[in-house]
């Protein structure tokens, strides 16, 4: 198949639809976050300084398997796709639940997956972030972007000993595997380091959102394992920051989706002047506009889902669009959400500021709309004058 344009190749339409299987993923992970991660169970642990819950996470990585999505059969995983775990953070956003899903098992399972697997340095911390005894994070800070990958800030001697310092590590504070971006001798490479050990420290800070806890790692004589080096190091970092990007999209959808329905639910019962609120012209206008944005960012989020899962030649393009749109959608429905819930909506009472802080901080986490936007040019060739 070709374009009649360009006569270049181009591959099959993405298929934006859910599959039976995702349909079956979605109830059953939908059914354990109401019954043990809904808005208000997250926001009691927050009020008890809880901002993991580990127990959640069990359920939910091992009990149900999804820590395994994105790891291949042969490897220990369930051998699915980013279509997959997109469904799955699609209800995580739903629900801001304070489990490291995107950041363990997509984020370090993809950066994991781009070094040498038949290497059991590679194998063993894989195998363990695919059955869910083990939480990874890639040692980046949260807002670095696909394509803006920084020097690092880590060095490394011959001897595998690292030292340096990387700031706001999203569910660095639930981390026991450290996957680290380090200058060593030979060039860039990729170490594995234990959480625990030695030389090893993390600061917690105080963010935005509290249902995604950052820490700053300070390395200080901690020993690494060796897992690349060079281009294969470089490449594995920079797919797991695009799929990391890609299916943050539907985490941003899932935050939508649950203010939109919660708006719509609450202006249905709350009267005025003996009537819904939610009859009015001027509220049914807001959330019929809000609506299309919604289902426009479900689009976007899907198609980048695909591109990923088939390992489309336009993934670079269909994440930065996805990123672009559905990052601004998930704050504009947050926004929505405090305002159409009136006094109520700006308690800490009601679950609506999770979603505010959520969004607002998933708008910054691996790029900004403004980055997203200024990638996409490139990549399609409209660059600004």
């Amino acid at each position: 198949m070709t374009d009649p344009q360009t006569t270049a190749p181009v591959g099959p339409d993405p298929d934006l639809l859910y599959s039976e299987d995702e349909d079956a993923l979605r109830a059953a992970v939908r059914s354990l976050l109401a019954d043990r991660g809904d808005p208000a169970t997250v926001l009691a642990g927050l009020e008890a300084d809880r901002a993991f819950d580990p127990a959640l996470w069990r359920a939910l990585a091992t009990e149900i398997g999804t820590a395994g999505l994105l790891v291949p059969e042969r490897l220990g995983g369930a051998g699915a796709s980013a279509r997959e775990a997109a469904v799955v953070l699609e209800e995580l956003g739903r629900s801001v639940a304070a489990v490291p899903y995107l950041t363990s098992a997509v984020v370090a399972v993809t950066a994991l997956l781009g070094c040498p697997c038949d290497r059991p340095e590679v194998a063993a911390p894989l195998a363990a972030l695919a059955e869910g005894s083990t939480v990874g994070v890639l040692a980046l800070p949260l807002p670095t972007a696909p394509g803006g990958l920084p020097e690092p800030a880590v060095r490394a001697d011959a001897g595998g000993v690292l030292t340096g310092r990387v700031t706001s590590v999203a569910d660095a504070v639930a981390a026991e595997l450290l996957l680290v971006w380090a200058q060593a001798p030979e060039g860039p490479a990729l170490y594995a380091v234990d959480a625990a050990a030695e030389g090893v420290r993390t600061d917690t800070v105080t963010p935005l959102d509290l249902t995604r806890p950052l820490g700053h790692l300070a390395f200080d004589g901690a020993r690494g394992t060796l897992l690349a080096t060079g281009e294969r190091a470089r490449a594995a970092v920079e797919r797991a920051l695009l799929t990391g990007a890609g299916l943050l999209a539907s985490e941003q959808l899932g935050v939508a989706e649950w203010c939109l329905t919660e708006t719509v639910r609450y202006t249905a019962e709350r009267t005025q002047f003996a009537r819904p609120v939610g009859s009015f012209q001027a509220l049914k206008h807001r959330m019929a506009a809000l609506w299309l944005e919604v289902a426009s960012a479900r689009a976007a989020a899907r198609n980048a889902a695909d591109a990923l899962a088939t390992d489309s030649p336009d993934a670079a393009v269909a994440v930065a669009v996805a990123q672009a749109y559905c990052a601004p959608v998930a704050v504009r429905a947050a926004e929505e959400c405090l305002q159409l819930h009136g006094g109520i909506g700006m308690t800490w009472e009601h679950p609506a500021h999770l979603f505010l802080k959520r969004a607002k901080s998933d708008e910054l986490a691996l790029g900004s709309p403004g980055r997203h936007r200024q990638a996409l040019a490139g990549l399609v060739g409209l660059d600004a004058p």
